[in-house]
Order: structure tokens, then C-alpha cells, then sequence
């Protein structure tokens, strides 16, 4: 399925977890080596997104059209009408700059890449202290109703049962520990022939 050399890396956390933070870290640490897999997404940019950077920010209709026609290498309808994926065309587009995707998804995208790539793939699973924790952050956010609030906290409690189907698990405790965490994994598996 995956050239020997087309690796690629998956960052995968409940909401509010770290990983975009993460994610950020790494591009910064390997430049050469990494560059972001844009997901597609049905949701409207928050603050300072931008369309063909931070997501390709399409319809709904426009996704359903792309899931018939199997453009996506995993996707997940995580809210209603709310989809984000992964497209292969994206995948290949970095494979040919000769980088390695790193890419920022939902768990069971993760979970979904992870089991088509598994012999080229690192996974790694950010996970909060706690709930609570958790409920501060995405409190912080200032973008959350009290129901989309209580959605996020219970789809993360969910998510955290999957945690051990990652090949590793960061605690995000203090975030200068995790993004340390996570560089020393990615450097070992990039050099990793």
C-alpha cells in the first residue's frame, strides 16, 4: 500500500488536549523532514485560520461528493454535519517534496491511518492530566456553549479508551515536557531506516 520510505506521523488527542500545540513544535523542530498534512473540514475557520493552510475548508456537500468518489485516506463525521479528513491527494503531495506528513486528526482517524500504514507509521496519543483539566482549557478557548462544552468532555472521555492503540502515550501535563516528548520520538523514527 505505502512505499517503504513514505513515512508518516500521526498526532491524535481529545479537543483541547495539545495537539495542535504539539504538532506546531515538531513542523518547528524538522522542517526539513515534516511538513502538515491539511485536513478537509466542514466547520467555519476559527480566528485566524486559513483556507489551504490550517484546513481546506469545504462543504458538506462538497465532502459527501469526496467520500463517494474515495479521495479520503480516513474521515469522521465528528458532530453533525461537522466532517474533517485526511485525502490522499494530500498524503502524496508531500510524499513527492520528499517530506513526511505529520498529521493532526481525531482519534479514530488516527486509529484509521494507523491500520493502513502500519509498518511506516509513528502514532502518538496526547492525553490531558485529567477531565478537568481538560473542561479548564477548552473553558479558556472562549469558543464553547455550555452543550458543545459538555459534547467535547464527553466524546473525549470516549476517546480516552482508545488510548492504547497508539504506539505511544504523552501525558500533556506541562506542554514544554510533552513537545520535548514528542521531538525525541520523531527524531527516533525518522532515523529509523
Amino acid at each position: 500500500m505505502s512505499h517503504p520510505l513514505h513515512k508518516l506521523i500521526i498526532i491524535a488527542a481529545p479537543s483541547g488536549a495539545g495537539k495542535t500545540t504539539v504538532t506546531r513544535h515538531l513542523l518547528y523542530s524538522f522542517p526539513e523532514q515534516l511538513a502538515f498534512s491539511i485536513s478537509c473540514a466542514t466547520r467555519q475557520p476559527r480566528n485566524n485560520e486559513l483556507d489551504g493552510v490550517d484546513y481546506y475548508f469545504i462543504s458538506p456537500d462538497e465532502f459527501r461528493r469526496r467520500i463517494q468518489d474515495h479521495q479520503f485516506v480516513e474521515w469522521e463525521m465528528v458532530y453533525h454535519d461537522k466532517f474533517y479528513g485526511t485525502l490522499h491527494s494530500e498524503l502524496n503531495r508531500i510524499w513527492e517534496e520528499g517530506k513526511s506528513p505529520l498529521l493532526d486528526v481525531d482519534v479514530k482517524g488516527g486509529i484509521n491511518v494507523q491500520s493502513q500504514y502500519r509498518q511506516s507509521s509513528l502514532s502518538l496519543f496526547i492525553e490531558p492530566p485529567s477531565i478537568e483539566e481538560l473542561e479548564k482549557r477548552l473553558r479558556a478557548r472562549g469558543t464553547e456553549t455550555p452543550e458543545s462544552l459538555k459534547a467535547r468532555l464527553d466524546k473525549a472521555s470516549y476517546e480516552l479508551t482508545f488510548k492504547d492503540k497508539f504506539d505511544h502515550i504523552i501525558v500533556n501535563d506541562t506542554l514544554e515536557k510533552a513537545c520535548h516528548s514528542a521531538e525525541i520520538l520523531v527524531r527516533d523514527f525518522l532515523a529509523t531506516p
